[in-house]
């Protein structure tokens, strides 16, 4: 009994502590916005957090909690607090809709509200986390789930390896990936020449040593397919640790099926593979795999997949951060849990200082963080992402309009109704701090790319969703209610699989069937050409051509480079590789054969209405 006194009264400190600091800023964000001109309240533009002092806000929100906290002190303010949040929300909401008017952003509006209102009225699930029951996964269950990974596995090579044999796959990204896994084969650096339009290492750009773990398999078979299959294979290795995760939250074998076949079939996860390997593909499994060492306390498991989640990508360290951010969190709320509280700093600490590494290195040798994606958000005309932290504090409001605009809807749709919206579905609201990367990656950016189903950019944020369904899904005591959630989003995810990603998955292996003589007379021209020579390649023509040092893009390349090489590789239907020597909308594929022939080409081989070689004469 002293012990559990002893723990209420310490997770109400915490709580206390986080809900003051949390409605000083909801409060000092709401009259920010209301001191602002009447022309300056619209969330579209920037014009209003151009107007705001990030100083004052900061110090509205400080003074504000601290305010509370000695209010707090001398009569009890739980309830009022409580009760606060949801009415300064509503007043904030309210002020943005008259000024912001949008159907979306009164629904995201409504729903917060109606999460408020429940904090205030039941408070936050502080009881302890659910001993997990043993449970035996029952040798059908696991053969099942087998039999699915299976077939997730085979579709996806089918889908991404019919793209490289219908000579689908553009010099960006997949040229990029297969010249520089040849470099990698042969030299053992990452370098590009397509990349850049000069000879340059892929890690100036993107710093991923993750690839080296791809380069013993791509030895034994050194194809630009090659990539497509190792893909495939990552991706379908996350459900090994998605399986575990289940078992250590009590799901039975059955209830653990159903959620792989959940995540197979979840459309931002398989649709993700549509644009062919990017090194994001192995954010799902470690992270999978970085939960449960965290979950497991296993320290081994955890730094191993946090180390190689670092490697990832440059951004990946904000994954890192954010579970490290939300464990201590976790445990501060929960009591004294020393492990934690190293493992949650030491997360934190790690991800901060990679990447500041990481960041500074790409600002001295490459292009620097992509942060034009958030020119949403970039007020004050720099490129700092502290900017957009900055702009986060002062209109949490402009964040959730951005969010909702548009075809991002259509995205969250996609994204969370397969998942029956398990993710958001609790009261341990320290959860939603694993909402981060969704939101931070996948909604906030203007960048399109990031909020569709059919990119790489869904893998981060795919493992938090899944883990997040996984923990809420293991706090529910009815079993059989566990079973009929999963068995609905299984039927969900497999309409929207089948509406979405057939369709697209099923065109490249069947038009490599169906065309298939056409192929192989593209594959016999193009090897023509020697291996050792260098080639300036229409787009779709440069991932087959991969497999040499010098290779150009002859829409992205200089004139110089281009006429430097030793053959030329027009394709004679894609319009789009000419354009810079269309002026006036001129024919641009003419004007560049005409210029080859004037600068000592001639042509060495032809493909009739598909491709056009030149060879430079000696």
């Amino acid at each position: 009994m002293l012990a559990q006194k002893i723990y209420h009264k310490h997770n109400c400190g915490v709580s206390e502590v986080i809900r003051h600091l949390i409605l000083g800023w909801l409060v000092a964000a709401t009259l920010e916005y209301l001191f602002l001109p009447q022309a300056y309240r619209n969330l579209a533009g920037l014009e209003g957090l151009k107007a705001m002092s990030f100083v004052r806000v900061l110090g509205f929100a400080l003074g504000i909690a601290l305010l509370l906290t000695g209010l707090s002190r001398v009569v009890g303010t739980q309830k009022a607090e409580r009760w606060g949040l949801a009415a300064a929300f509503s007043v904030y909401a309210a002020a943005t809709l008259s000024a912001t008017p949008s159907w979306p952003l009164l629904g995201v509006c409504t729903l917060v509200i109606g999460v408020l209102v429940v904090y205030a009225v039941l408070g936050w699930n502080g009881t302890p986390e659910p001993t997990p029951e043993p449970r035996a996964p029952g040798k059908v269950w696991l053969f099942l789930t087998i039999g699915l990974s299976l077939a997730f596995f085979l579709f996806v090579c089918a889908w991404t390896v019919g793209r490289v044999y219908t000579f689908s796959t553009p010099s960006f990204d997949f040229g990029i990936f297969s010249q520089m896994f040849y470099y990698m084969k042969t030299s053992g650096l990452p370098m590009t020449t397509i990349e850049r339009d000069g000879l340059l290492s892929h890690f100036a750009v993107h710093v991923s040593p993750i690839y080296y773990l791809l380069l013993p398999f791509y030895i034994l078979v050194p194809r630009p397919a090659t990539l497509q299959v190792l893909q495939a294979a990552v991706l379908t290795s996350a459900v090994i640790p998605l399986w575990l995760l289940g078992k250590h939250h009590g799901l039975s074998g059955g209830e653990r099926m159903l959620l792989c076949a959940v995540f197979l079939l979840f459309p931002a996860f398989s649709g993700g593979t549509s644009y062919d390997i990017h090194e994001n593909c192995f954010l799902t499994p470690l992270l999978f795999w970085l939960f449960y060492g965290i979950d497991r306390k296993n320290t081994p498991v955890t730094a191993v997949s946090a180390l190689l989640t670092l490697m990832v990508k440059e951004d990946a360290p904000v994954y890192v951060a954010v579970i490290g951010l939300w464990l201590l969190v976790k445990t501060a709320l929960k009591g004294k849990n020393r492990r934690d509280l190293i493992t949650g700093a030491a997360l934190l600490a790690a991800s901060v200082g990679w990447f500041c590494l990481v960041t500074a290195y790409l600002a001295k040798h490459g292009d620097g963080v992509m942060t034009y994606r958030y020119q949403n958000f970039l007020y004050d005309g720099s490129s700092s992402l502290l900017t957009v932290i900055k702009a986060v504090i002062l209109s949490p409001m402009k964040v959730i309009c951005e969010c909702v605009d548009g075809e991002k809807l259509r995205f969250i749709a996609l994204t969370l109704l397969p998942l029956l919206g398990l993710p958001l579905l609790t009261r341990r609201y320290e959860r939603y701090l694993l909402l981060i990367p969704y939101i931070l990656v996948n909604l906030m950016p203007d960048y399109t790319y990031q909020h569709s189903i059919f990119f790489q950019y869904t893998f981060g944020s795919t493992a938090f969703l899944l883990y997040l369904t996984v923990v809420n899904l293991g706090d529910w005591r009815i079993k059989w209610l566990r079973v009929v959630a999963l068995g609905v989003a299984v039927g969900v995810s497999l309409i929207c699989f089948y509406r979405f990603l057939v369709p697209k998955g099923v065109v490249y292996p069947r038009r490599a069937i169906a065309q298939h003589q056409r192929y192989e007379a593209i594959r016999n021209t193009l090897d023509e050409i020697p291996e050792e020579a260098s080639v300036a390649s229409g787009t779709f023509y440069a991932s087959y051509l991969s497999q040499r040092e010098v290779l150009y893009d002859i829409r992205y390349c200089s004139l110089q480079h281009l006429l430097e090489c030793e053959y030329i590789v027009l394709d004679l239907a894609s319009v789009g590789d000419y354009e810079n020597y269309a002026p006036e909308g001129e024919n641009g594929l003419e004007n560049l054969m005409l210029l080859l022939e004037t600068s000592g080409y001639t042509p060495y081989k032809t493909l009739e209405n598909t491709l056009k070689i030149y060879c430079r004469t000696p």
